[in-house]
């Protein structure tokens, strides 16, 4: 296989884009051929790097909002510097230009390295020691960043009045210790955000991950008043449900858990779009990012959107992109110990039954 052809069906791999049958050819060519699975890991480690780069960005972005809201509402004072020469000033006003700068500079180099060693398979372990120190770096940056920015939203609300939220979708959890997954535009732009149990418990959380071309979010409950289940019902399915397979879901359309049911309609989305799937259940926008579950009690989706041209048209973000998710996560080690649920305790029940011991998994979204 030439070079550039195996990089192609590598990033079709990857995207979730191939058929079936490529898909099953594919796994068993990286059974088959050392290279080729030490290409796709390289790859994907690449491709996850460039994410997170960008992810960086936007941490920036959202820092500096943050702290002109701060400046704007007079909870920072900013002392003016005392007069500088021009050169200094001029330097200043432009160093996070150029820092900035030299940041794509590196990533381009970065990319350049990695697609250089994916092709060329010679000085690999150098080009590998790298990336690795590369990776570190950026991971050392992100947690600053984290810490900078969840000290700013502490520091928001500091005017003692209780923070007014409206309904803003639905989440469920996928890890025990409060790690909650639902769709990255139901929190797109919020300022603040909690979710609400069955209990109309209001609980604090947090921003771990966001991929908005899957429209995935992870969240963290932060709140000391969550207390950690002992298992979750429900498992993640890591492949597709079946066309006509009956479904059900479970959100917060209103201030409380409703319950709706139909099928999977077809394998894609709009459009053909791959990363989703069309589905015939009734949806309202507060359904956004609730569990599309089947009749064994496995998550086979995440209800993402409805078609606005089209009554009734609803889609899915498929469930497997929630393992990838949780595996690009995890590239920050601080998350090494987050594990999807791997077996539905409530396979075989009646649908009464499971909806009965899932709805206390399934949280509001409350944003302002």
């Amino acid at each position: 296989m030439e070079d550039t052809k195996i990089l192609e069906a590598i990033e079709r791999y990857i995207d979730g884009s191939m058929t079936p049958e490529e898909l099953l050819y594919f796994d068993n060519l990286r059974k088959s051929n050392a290279d080729i699975d030490q290409l796709v890991v390289e790859h994907t480690y690449f491709l996850q790097q460039i994410s997170r780069f960008d992810k960086t960005r936007q941490f920036k972005s959202v820092l500096a909002a943050a702290h002109s809201d701060l400046v704007e509402q007079g909870v920072i004072q900013i002392a003016r510097p005392a007069k500088k020469s021009k050169i200094v000033s001029l330097f200043n006003r432009h160093k996070r230009t150029a820092a900035l700068a030299a940041s794509i500079a590196g990533i381009t180099a970065l990319a350049i390295s990695v697609l250089i060693s994916s092709v060329t398979p010679t000085n690999q372990k150098n080009d590998i020691a790298l990336l690795n120190g590369e990776i570190k770096a950026i991971k050392n940056q992100n947690q600053q960043q984290n810490r900078e920015i969840n000290s700013i939203k502490k520091n928001i609300n500091v005017s003692g009045v209780p923070i007014v939220y409206k309904t803003g979708g639905t989440s469920f959890l996928i890890d025990v210790k409060g790690y909650l997954v639902t769709n990255a535009h139901v929190i797109r732009n919020a300022r603040n955000i909690a979710v609400q149990n069955s209990k109309e418990k209001e609980l604090q959380v947090q921003i771990v991950y966001i991929d908005d071309k899957r429209d995935l979010a992870i969240l963290k409950i932060t709140d000391t008043a969550f207390k950690a289940p002992a298992s979750i019902p429900y498992s993640i399915k890591k492949t597709s449900a079946e066309i006509a397979e009956p479904i059900y879901t479970l959100g917060f359309p209103r201030n409380e858990i409703v319950y709706g049911e139909g099928y999977l309609a077809a394998r894609t989305g709009f459009n053909g779009d791959t990363l989703t799937c069309q589905i015939a259940i009734a949806a309202n926008p507060g359904n956004s990012g609730g569990p599309i579950l089947n009749r064994n009690g496995e998550v086979v989706g995440i209800l993402s959107a409805k078609q606005i041209s089209a009554e009734g048209v609803v889609f899915a973000t498929q469930s497997r992109y929630i393992h990838q998710a949780l595996a690009a996560l995890q590239i920050d080690t601080a998350y090494a110990r987050v594990k999807l649920p791997a077996t539905s305790s409530v396979k075989g029940l009646d649908k009464t039954q499971q909806v009965k011991k899932i709805s206390d998994f399934v949280y509001m979204v409350k944003i302002n």
